[in-house]
């Protein structure tokens, strides 16, 4: 990965979405235009609620997408993101860990849905190197700490992207067109994220167990929250409140929500 005139890319945090997010217009065309507005990555680095394996481990190239979802149209199945390698790239990462956090090469995995999905909307033409790395647990300050790493990367071309929901209680949902009102626990949840997001306040965001609204409701599992906290790590400042790119929106009830810090 070349990257001696690589531009310094910002991280994300970002909805994801099932499947169907490829049919919605509206969220489709937010991502297409926020990859537009960005420097085009050398490679992206990308950690999805939808691979929770310790130690971290990172996907392989050149392998089938992995289809980790259910009930859906047979389309979905059909679907292919062939990028291209990013084996420097894994290597970079694993030089980057402490060895407190080893790291593990996985050779048959694939990028889950919550990689390929948004990314295809971003990137359509599959035409950037892809790593997918694993959450090793749920614990933010471990999380801030990989993302801290992960910080260089940054000044190299990659693009650091978490991806998950920022409000995701779907054993609680009632209603699954993607325009029903979104119930009490995600708009409480999500207005207490945006005001902490608003204020850069890391501590309360990472505190949401005993301090946010509508919990446990919101996340009845957290790792669809988790990567905010690898987001806020690779951060130059944490603590500087970042751009909240798609805010006030909800995807069958759920918060759409979305960051970029710098």
């Amino acid at each position: 990965m070349d990257t001696s005139t690589a531009e310094r890319m910002p991280a994300l945090y970002i909805g994801h979405g099932a499947p169907p997010l490829l049919d919605d217009p509206r969220w489709s065309a937010q991502l297409a235009a926020w990859a537009r507005d960005l420097p085009r990555p050398r490679a992206i680095l990308i950690v999805s609620a939808h691979w929770e394996s310790a130690p971290i481990a990172l996907s392989a190239s050149g392998v089938e997408l992995v289809y980790d979802f259910g009930g859906f149209d047979p389309k979905y199945y059909l679907e292919r993101y062939d990028t291209p390698d990013a084996s420097d790239l894994a290597a970079r990462v694993a030089a980057l860990m402490p060895a407190t956090e080893p790291v593990h090469q996985h050779s048959s995995r694939g990028l889950d849905h919550g990689a390929w999905v948004p990314l295809k909307l971003m990137y359509p033409e599959a035409d950037i190197p892809v790593l997918q790395m694993s959450l090793p647990n749920h614990d933010p300050e471990r999380l801030l700490a990989i993302g801290r790493r992960l910080q260089a990367l940054r000044d190299e071309g990659v693009l650091i992207v978490g991806s998950g929901f920022l409000t995701h209680g779907l054993p609680f949902l009632r209603d699954f067109r993607i325009d029903a009102p979104p119930p009490g626990w995600s708009t409480d949840f999500d207005a207490w994220a945006a005001e902490a997001l608003s204020r850069g306040d890391v501590d309360e965001l990472a505190a949401y167990r005993d301090r946010a609204p509508g919990m446990p409701y919101a996340h009845p599992s957290v790792e669809h929250y988790s990567p905010l906290f690898v987001t806020l790590g690779a951060a130059t400042d944490p603590g500087r409140p970042g751009t909240q790119v798609i805010a006030d929106e909800f995807w069958m009830g759920l918060s759409k929500r979305s960051l970029q810090v710098s």
